[in-house]
């Protein structure tokens, strides 16, 4: 699967395949270069490789060379973790850099892919989920309907943003890979900092007050207003956790949710 590529685009292979449930990648060499290459199988992944392309590095891995299916870019090779950082005392830290890398995605551009999901439709997940089970997911659904109801600075967004998607790039700084195909409210983009799932103690919440002021402050979003995003990707994030059989990971979402709902009721609508 990758020969073609290989020889096409003079690549040396620098490294071991890596499977994902959408793609195939693997670490190579281009004029010298660290450099890896994807090969995409969802319409969903191939469109986020149109994504990268088009941010031209700027807030996101620069890429080398693309086509329908197949994506160059650089590789990451710097040795900072924003998930170890989290982890290790530097949390405030590691969301500062995560909402920098973000805000830069956000800039203005001309001419945005074609084929971009509304946020509605990314949430149809949650719909269903909703209708089906009830409790924390209507809750979210109703507050990701009003939100969607009166969107406020629409932008391409990345869709996927968490601690594992901004990577290390060295003299490059901190760039974001693995976008998906949505454009929406620019805070939808900051919720999944706060949701992850992935990050142990996304659900403490010392940690999760702490954050939310910490991520609202850098990127000069209204603290209600973050919130109620959290309670909505909460919601959409458990819906698919669900749709996969994952309930431990649904519910670590979902005490996000409650978490995110006991702290907005301290604040006013906006």
């Amino acid at each position: 699967m990758f020969e073609r590529y290989l020889q096409s685009w003079n690549l040396k292979v620098d490294g071991v395949p890596v499977v994902t449930p959408g793609s195939h990648l693997l670490p190579v060499r281009w004029q010298g270069r660290p450099a890896m290459l994807k090969i995409a199988h969802t319409s969903e992944e191939q469109l986020g490789g149109q994504l990268m392309s088009w941010w031209a590095g700027e807030g996101a891995a620069q890429v080398y060379a693309h086509d329908d299916v197949a994506l160059l870019m650089e590789r990451a090779t710097g040795p900072g973790s924003l998930m170890r950082m989290a982890l290790n005392g530097q949390d405030d830290q590691a969301s500062r850099i995560a909402c920098a890398t973000v805000a830069r995605l956000h800039a203005p551009r001309p001419s945005p892919p074609q084929g971009l999901l509304p946020l509605h439709t990314w949430f149809q997940s949650l719909w269903t989920a909703a209708e089906d089970t009830g409790g924390v997911l209507r809750d979210c659904a109703a507050m990701a309907h009003a939100l969607l109801a009166a969107p406020q600075d629409v932008v391409v967004l990345h869709g996927d943003i968490h601690h594992d998607n901004i990577l290390d790039f060295g003299a490059r700084g901190w760039l974001a890979i693995d976008p998906k195909r949505v454009i929406g409210e620019r805070g939808y983009d900051y919720a999944n900092l706060l949701c992850n799932p992935d990050l142990p103690t996304c659900h403490d919440p010392v940690r999760f007050n702490r954050q939310i002021a910490v991520i609202a402050q850098a990127a000069n979003l209204a603290r209600p207003r973050l919130l109620q995003w959290v309670v909505a990707h909460a919601g959409l994030s458990a819906a698919w956790f669900l749709e996969d059989g994952e309930r431990q990971r649904a519910a670590i979402d979902l005490e996000v949710a409650r978490l995110a709902q006991r702290a907005l009721a301290q604040w006013p609508r906006v």
